[in-house]
């Protein structure tokens, strides 16, 4: 195969962004994938040239000219940016290639913008697409293997790739490492419900945290498992073997299943910093938090004390809830919320709004069979800033007064002051102090009220709520415009808008065949 000119592109922000957030953080969110791909490709003796864009770059300076390939990887929030990329990278000749979370969600939107567009992905998936290569059009090529890769190129395979990411980050530089691919848990939302779960070579691992020490007096290491130390015991072993005690800062998420007292004080002893547990409802899911057979105040007494009890072995805890189930109603998931919030004051709640990612999981079936999923555009769908689902037992201002009232709670003074002194170590303290007054916190609170004012004073952008309408309100498609900056002009037309019901015609079509 001749050496082939190749750009990767990793989209951590959906647009031009110059925030405080962003420069601070934006390239402590860089995936692993797009450095595993760029690792791939050069040892098959390619010249690769890898960006994270955290949105402070120009992309078009950054990659040369003359590319024979572009692979980017993104989440659905930054499908549109995707997009355009794509569209760009065509007219100058290059052969584009998506790959990421929205790849595997959207793939049938996907493949109107892309060459190729990969879903579960090994070497061997970019050894043919580099061996083909050649553009296709109208529609691209879908294509995905049978399962998640068993083994990924680590860090110090990676290094190349992630050391100039790491630069741009000027306080914390978080070091991207995996131990495990899947999740034995179901949560009927999330798009690794069905995926199996199995560890990656816990040898590799102990390798990579021994080589970063040749490169960090303490490295801080974010793990990218979803749901990390479910083989418990071989994880410690090999992060102990590693280095003495104290040698590094994690952060992971975990499942408060997993987080028992026994545990949280191995991973004190090993130097793990933040966790970050699935809550997810008062109603179910309870598998995840050891509180299967509670709900409603009996468990929120539960998961308090649980959650108490980790800050005597980790100084930093973010809470993670689902807003919108369909086993909520009434005011009392929320003020069962605000009574968490009340009695665990150092946890930093973090919210989203139930959203259905195209095929992500097979619950979304059931929402598409009730018609229930709104066509938002993909640049609204981050858990925050749009709920694609209709809500089963809320009107939607009923719905967005209760999200409002949680959200003025939660970042209230007296709430953040709680917080600020609640929390043990004083790192925490500023972090939770500057995500509850930047776009987290105060931001969505603005942003919620506008929606909300919006859903009653417009009767357009009502009706494009209730799924009375499919035209779009401008209120968003001015903010796409702007998010986007100069990348707008080289949107494809009709990008904005998808077909929410993708999946299930495609699943009917499939069991049609079947049947056949």
């Amino acid at each position: 195969m001749a050496r082939l000119r190749i750009g990767v592109v990793d989209l951590v922000s959906k647009g031009p962004a110059d925030t405080l957030w962003a420069r601070a953080m934006h390239a402590n969110l860089a995936s692993i994938m797009p450095q595993v791909v760029a690792t791939w490709c050069e040892q098959e003796g390619h010249e690769v040239v890898l960006v994270c864009y955290t949105g402070q770059e120009n992309l078009q300076r950054e990659l040369p000219r003359g590319l024979d390939v572009v692979f980017i990887c993104s989440f659905t929030q930054a499908a549109l940016l995707a997009y355009a990329l794509s569209n760009y990278f065509r007219s100058q000749g290059a052969v584009t290639v998506l790959g990421g979370p929205h790849a595997r969600c959207y793939p049938d939107d996907a493949v109107k913008y892309f060459d190729y567009v990969l879903g579960f992905t090994h070497k061997s998936t970019i050894e043919e697409v580099l061996r083909d290569r050649s553009p296709q059009k109208p529609v691209g090529k879908h294509l995905s293997a049978a399962r998640q890769p068993a083994h990924l190129p680590g860090v110090k395979e990676r290094w190349k790739f992630i050391e100039p990411t790491l630069k741009k980050a000027p306080f914390l530089k978080l070091v991207p490492m995996i131990g495990s691919v899947g999740c034995p848990y179901t949560c009927s939302f999330c798009i690794d419900a069905t995926v199996d779960y199995q560890p990656m070579n816990f040898d590799v691992v102990r390798e990579d945290l021994q080589f970063l020490l040749t490169k960090f007096r303490k490295p801080t290491v974010g793990w990218h498992d979803p749901n990390f130390g479910v083989r418990f015991d071989a994880n410690m072993e090999a992060i102990a073997s590693a280095a003495p005690a104290g040698s590094f800062r994690f952060f992971a998420e975990s499942s408060l299943s997993i987080l028992t007292e026994e545990h949280l004080r191995v991973l004190q002893r090993n130097g793990f910093d933040a966790l970050l547990p699935g809550i997810e409802s008062w109603y179910e899911l309870g598998n995840k938090s050891r509180t299967s057979r509670k709900v409603g105040e009996e468990k929120v007494a539960r998961i308090s004390e649980h959650v108490n009890m980790m800050f005597r072995y980790v100084p930093y805890v973010q809470t993670n809830f689902v807003l919108g189930l369909d086993s909520d109603e009434g005011d009392a998931p929320f003020e069962l919320t605000k009574r968490f919030v009340d009695l665990s004051p150092a946890a930093f709640p973090g919210y989203s709004l139930l959203s259905a990612f195209g095929e992500a999981a097979p619950l979304n079936l059931e929402y598409q069979r009730a018609g229930r999923v709104l066509p938002f555009p993909f640049h609204f769908l981050n858990n925050h800033l749009a709920m694609n689902v209709k809500p089963k037992n809320y009107g939607w201002v009923e719905f967005y007064d209760r999200v409002i009232d949680l959200t003025a709670y939660t970042f209230s003074k007296k709430a953040i002051y709680r917080r600020f002194m609640a929390t043990p170590s004083r790192p925490a303290k500023w972090m939770n102090l500057m995500r509850a007054v930047s776009s987290e916190g105060y931001g969505r609170l603005r942003f919620y009220r506008q929606v909300r004012k919006n859903l009653v004073e417009d009767t357009a952008f009502r009706k494009y709520f209730e799924g009375e309408s499919q035209q779009l309100p401008p209120f968003y498609r001015n903010i796409i415009q702007k998010d986007l900056g100069d990348w707008w002009q080289w949107l494809p037309e009709g990008a904005i808008e998808h077909d929410p019901n993708a999946y299930l015609r495609k699943h009917h079509f499939i069991q049609l065949n079947t049947k056949a």
